[in-house]
């Protein structure tokens, strides 16, 4: 799944558009970010031992600021594959720095981070945001069953021209 860099970044920007049109909550939420990472397609396999891998965008005032990777592996009672995209929303420079400075940022470890699912997404207030992170998971497609011990990596690369 290695897209050059325009590819990544319209497929990116087209899946933060329609997170933004699916979740209203999620646009206001961009709004308020200094910086959102948009991961457009994530592929995850298992059957016992799992991975995942998948490109992003980091934007940044709306223009393009950096390209990331992120993988994962699982180890657990798991079964299946999925398709899925996420988006990480920087809601200040301190979380920003962390992913910028980090040799590998891992989700797990990170400071401050808030995972909101479809449901919990919809009720969040963006006038009492208090953490530096949230992730927004969209476009899951797939059947995946799992009861799993998982690490992901977030990690700068260079894409092909």
């Amino acid at each position: 799944m290695a897209w050059s860099s325009q590819k990544l970044e319209k497929k990116s920007e087209e899946a933060l558009t329609r997170l933004y049109k699916n979740n209203p909550k999620a646009a206001e939420l961009g709004n308020k970010a200094i910086a959102v990472l948009v991961f457009p397609e994530i592929i995850k396999g298992a059957l016992i031992f799992g991975a995942g891998r998948g490109d992003g965008v980091l934007f940044r005032e709306g223009k393009v600021a950096g390209y990331y990777n992120t993988s994962s592996a699982s180890y657990g009672l798991q079964a299946g594959i999925q398709r899925f995209g996420y988006a990480l929303f920087f809601m200040n420079q301190e979380a920003l720095s962390y992913l910028q400075k980090s040799d590998g940022f891992e989700l797990g470890g990170a400071p401050s981070l808030v995972v909101l699912d479809a449901g919990a997404s919809g009720s969040f207030s963006t006038t009492t945001l208090q953490h530096g992170m949230y992730a927004l998971f969209f476009s899951q497609r797939g059947l995946m069953a799992s009861l799993s011990i998982q690490g992901t990596k977030i990690t700068e690369f260079v894409p092909t021209k």
